[in-house]
């Protein structure tokens, strides 16, 4: 697999001549837009992201442009209702109504974002956060920047305004001028690429999003190297990077801490997506460490056009929920297939170390012996086949191999091998045949099981 780089003209164009006012007080979005504009017209190059910081609106990145921030640079975006309209956009592989992103890179050859500097998204303005996610003290400075609550059952959610309290129960509107009384509900990623080819993102910090930090979608030829992604871990839906329906793809050598997903590979959600024949393949994932996230890497669970030939290694996952995670639910359907994960290492995970679910939208599945019925939709049914994983350490987990499956054949040839996990309830395997542990240690609660080269199902 060869990715391929984009390449620049050697022009630069500094948005300070453009009418840019550094300090924070001063909206240049036009000025870096019309940087943007001007670099394209042109023919391409790089517009400059000065040391300083710079408050700014959505950009809309055009052909043969690189952002390059120097040394000391922040962009800071703002929230107004003026700045970000609503659109026809893509969000959990559905088309749904979104605001648009701050970094908008749709239709583009040849672009990227890279040099020293932060972004800063803003989303502690856009984002709710559930109760039992912050401390005492953290839910009281929220509590001073807005009273608006809802008390559920089993939380309280805090919002920044009211505005988007009433959008969440009035839910989900199809219509923009409907939807557009509660835009603020509809909130971004903070880089959005639909469409593209060869496109760089290097070196910088992507910091609080409001949903989800970078979403590359439907995008061949990209690469992310060197990056610092970070979100609080409170942040709703503030996945690290969530790669979808890509093909030709590098991560490597970044670092994600985050408040979901920390690596992410999707493929659109049911039978919607499945109408586009676009599976998300050749990547090759690398060098990289996760703190903090729901998942360190993470396939699904919507997956539904298919994942297949994805090499993922030499990465470390620290505090995370669960280590390395494929989920996926019946109706999804798709086929996630030839998958290497090698040598990875996982420190103080919270729940389990891997784990194979086809549970995740709490639909009917296979549980205590008994096969769930086939869905009158064969093509509704996800499969999860020939995956290896390869090297694994875990030095702690609740639960060391879950398998949950559908029925015995959604879940086939999956081998864990020269591993050594640790964890307080070691195998759980339903719905599933052919797992395969070899030349693998499972401590259970300081009891060590070896595993030469034994076949198993469930």
């Amino acid at each position: 697999m060869k990715v391929l780089l984009p390449n620049f003209l050697d022009k630069e164009y500094n948005i300070l001549d453009f009418g840019a006012v550094e300090g924070g007080f001063v909206n240049c979005k036009d000025a870096i837009n019309n940087a943007i504009l001007e670099c394209n017209k042109n023919g391409g190059g790089y517009v400059i992201i000065p040391q300083g910081l710079f408050l700014t609106g959505p950009l809309y990145f055009k052909s043969n442009v690189c952002l390059k921030m120097e040394s000391g640079s922040i962009l800071k975006f703002t929230k107004c209702k003026e700045d970000y309209p609503l659109y026809n956009a893509n969000w959990e592989g559905i088309e749904r109504l979104r605001c648009v992103s701050p970094l908008m890179i749709h239709d583009c050859d040849n672009v990227g974002i890279i040099g020293d500097g932060v972004i800063d998204g803003s989303g502690d303005q856009w984002r709710p956060v559930k109760d039992w996610k912050l401390t005492k003290k953290q839910w009281e400075a929220h509590l001073k920047k807005s009273q608006v609550t809802d008390k559920l059952k089993e939380s309280t959610i805090w919002y920044p305004n009211q505005n988007i309290l009433d959008g969440v129960k009035a839910g989900d509107k199809k219509d923009i001028s409907e939807a557009s009384v509660y835009w603020d509900m509809y909130r971004p990623d903070l880089v959005s690429i639909t469409s593209c080819n060869k496109v760089l993102l290097d070196g910088v910090v992507f910091s609080n999003s409001p949903a989800w930090n970078i979403h590359p979608l439907f995008v061949e030829n990209l690469t992310v190297r060197n990056v610092l992604v970070k979100n609080p871990y409170y942040a709703q839906n503030g996945d690290g990077i969530d790669i979808e329906s890509c093909n030709n793809v590098e991560i490597a050598n970044s670092v994600f801490e985050v408040g979901d997903d920390g690596i992410c590979v999707k493929s659109g959600k049911n039978r919607e997506a499945r109408k586009i024949k676009a599976p998300c393949q050749n990547l090759w994932i690398h060098d990289c460490k996760v703190f903090e996230a729901h998942g360190g890497f993470v396939v699904g669970s919507e997956m539904s056009r298919g994942v297949k030939n994805v090499l993922v290694e030499n990465n470390t996952f620290i505090g995370t929920d669960v280590g390395i995670r494929f989920k996926s639910a019946l109706g999804r359907g798709g086929v996630v297939e030839d998958i290497t994960i090698k040598n990875t290492r996982m420190l103080n995970i919270k729940e389990e170390a891997i784990i194979f679910t086809m549970g995740y939208a709490l639909t009917t599945i296979g549980v205590e012996g008994q096969e769930s019925k086939v869905n009158e939709d064969p093509e509704d049914i996800p499969y999860f086949k020939n995956i290896i994983i390869d090297n694994a350490l875990c030095d702690s987990s609740k639960k060391g191999l879950v398998v949950e499956g559908i029925n015995k054949d959604t879940i086939t040839n999956i081998t864990l091998k020269n591993s050594k996990i640790v964890s307080e309830n070691a195998l759980k395997l339903s719905m599933c045949q052919n797992i395969v542990l070899e030349n693998t240690d499972i401590i259970e609660n300081g009891k060590l099981t070896h595993y030469a080269c034994e076949s198993m199902e469930g």
